[in-house]
């Protein structure tokens, strides 16, 4: 079968030297020097030096080099060469080079990145964007990130589902909704999938998870935010309490960044980032532990009220000062905090069951053990003021066998954006959707 690409550039090894590949990729620069010319061609791995001496290649082959431009699209076929001659150790003697499309000048940004460019307009020229190394670095770790994490459900004995984006009512308080129309009736965009996952408890599918969109109307403009992100969520039956849950979750994390650090070694080094596989089991800090610690370092929170982002940002260094680590749980908050479908401890009916996982100071996680008694999951959705009715079809599975269970919902991006530690979120979705942005 004919084509333009044998070989990419990761894969040249000394095996190959004086054997003929072909390879394809951008311009990523040309040198002219006389009676020898070489071409610099970027595929995603990395690039390859193409050299060209007058004598020993074809006159109108040598004639077309000087006059390729940055970002043209080519491929060659050649002979590899290694050599201690070469910039990386290797050249390809091109025997035949085909320009496969003409890049335009001048460029919307420069691929190199020697020249900056500000965020929105790479953003705005995320294609060429992409070309950068870092950037591309970014979203090999990002595909391998869900890689492992559905690696280790798999493992876990977990089944995956899917469940649906257009939803008739939400799925907690607090959070704007994206409304929509649905033929005669008002829908919404899901925030979550917490209510269908928690329905699969009652079905024998007791250990389920989903990797999936959610949509929240939120309009902070923050590094932090995103209005369409990436949610992983789990539910599982069958707890004795919310630890079963934090667990699972501090095993998967743990996990992912293992898998990072073992299988990204290349794009870890672009990026210039040395991961740190955290130690089992990650500290546990109850909410009201937090407080007091937050007390000490001079900011004041009362009890009740939620730990806000200059509040996480501070027990973060804490925690990284104190004990070197950066990934560490909150947990114990006030019920009045927490959705409708939190359990209450019952000697302790102010605080839930419920935890937050922090990583470098900005929460990644929300999860906790479920309310699964019909009566008193039917109260609490009146607590919080929500309509009863509105919510027929999530109680009705309760009704009729609900086992204990719990779950969470960590988002890919934050988990992505702290692994890395990357100043801004949008650097790590493809197409950020946020509060100005809907295209490209």
């Amino acid at each position: 079968m004919p084509m333009y690409r044998t070989h990419y550039s990761s894969q040249i090894s000394e095996e190959l030297d004086g054997e003929k590949i072909k390879v394809a990729g951008w311009v990523y620069e040309v040198k002219d020097l006389g009676g020898i010319k070489f071409l610099w061609i970027r595929d995603r791995e990395g690039i390859i030096q193409i050299t060209a001496p007058k004598k020993k290649v074809d006159p109108e082959l040598f004639k077309i080099i000087p006059h390729l431009n940055a970002e043209d699209v080519v491929a060659v076929e050649g002979i590899v060469n290694f050599t201690p001659k070469a910039k990386l150790g290797f050249e390809i003697i091109p025997e035949k080079l085909e320009i496969l499309s003409k890049a335009q000048s001048p460029l919307p940004l420069d691929p190199s990145g020697k020249v900056k460019a500000e965020l929105d307009t790479r953003l705005d020229n995320r294609f060429m964007d992409l070309r950068r190394p870092d950037v591309m670095a970014i979203f090999k770790i990002r595909s391998n990130v869900f890689k492992a994490v559905r690696e280790f459900f798999y493992s876990e004995k977990f089944v995956e589902i899917h469940t649906p984006k257009i939803i008739a009512t939400a799925t907690e308080g607090g959070t704007e909704l994206f409304p929509m129309k649905y033929f005669e009736e008002d829908a919404f965009l899901a925030q979550s999938p917490q209510l269908y996952k928690q329905i699969m408890m009652a079905s024998g599918l007791d250990r389920v998870f989903e990797i999936a969109p959610i949509f929240r109307a939120e309009e902070h403009n923050t590094t932090r935010h995103l209005n369409e992100a990436w949610s992983i969520d789990a539910e599982m039956a069958f707890i004795e309490n919310e630890e079963e849950v934090m667990g699972l979750l501090e095993r998967l994390v743990t996990y992912a960044v293992k898998y990072i650090k073992e299988h990204n070694e290349r794009e870890l080094e672009i990026l210039g980032m040395e991961l740190e596989v955290p130690k089992l089991p990650l500290r546990r800090i109850s909410y009201t532990d937090a407080l007091e610690i937050l007390n000490d370092l001079g900011k004041e929170i009362p009890w009740g009220e939620d730990i806000d982002t200059e509040g996480e940002r501070l027990l973060g260094s804490y925690i990284k000062e104190e004990y070197g680590e950066d990934l560490y749980f909150l947990y114990q908050y006030p019920s009045e905090a927490k959705p409708f479908y939190i359990m209450k401890y019952d000697n302790k009916p102010e605080i839930s069951r419920s935890f937050d996982l922090e990583y470098r100071g900005i929460e990644i996680t929300s999860g906790g053990q479920r309310e699964h008694r019909y009566d008193i999951l039917k109260a609490q959705i009146a607590e919080k003021g929500l309509k009863v009715e509105s919510f027929e079809f999530y109680l009705k599975p309760f009704r009729y066998g609900m086992p204990p269970h719990g779950g969470f919902g960590l988002g890919a991006e934050r988990l992505i954006k702290q692994m890395l530690n990357l100043p801004n979120i949008r650097e790590v979705i493809l197409f950020p959707r946020d509060r100005k942005r809907l295209t490209p």
